[in-house]
């Protein structure tokens, strides 16, 4: 049992699972905030759409109402998260990337030879193929 407690807390404890902690938090609590502008702000507008009151009101067929004011709202919601986290990991990425160093393109290990257009190292001075002389 004291093993299993050790792995759990080394697990537990790792760089990526708490980041992935402190996201999942930060993200219900944007969440909370991004619900709360749709409410706010969003759903007082799809009031004015045409209907019975309600959020986005309502169309009937053969007299059963089907509301889409909360439909309307979880999209709202949903592109707004979108947006935010694209926008959020744009620039993440955009810092990650700005400390590393562009690597530099390996120089050539063959070339040509110019009699046969067989590929031979870059040191040779005669072609393992044609046999011929290379000047360069």
């Amino acid at each position: 049992m004291k093993k299993f407690l050790e792995e759990f807390k080394a697990f537990a404890l790792k760089g990526n699972v708490m980041d992935m902690a402190i996201g999942v938090i930060i993200g219900a609590a944007f969440g909370n905030i991004v619900t709360a502008l749709t409410e706010s702000f969003i759903n007082p507008l799809l009031q004015l759409i045409p209907g019975n009151g309600e959020v986005g009101g309502a169309f009937y067929i053969k007299g059963v109402a089907f509301t889409y004011g909360a439909f309307i709202t979880a999209i709202i919601n949903f592109l707004i998260m979108a947006f935010v986290l694209f926008c959020l990991l744009k620039a993440v990425n955009k810092a990650m990337s700005l400390g590393k160093k562009k690597e530099e393109e390996a120089a050539p290990l063959t070339k040509k030879c110019p009699l046969c257009c067989s590929e031979i190292d870059i040191k040779a001075i005669k072609c393992p193929c044609c046999t011929g002389d290379i000047k360069e």
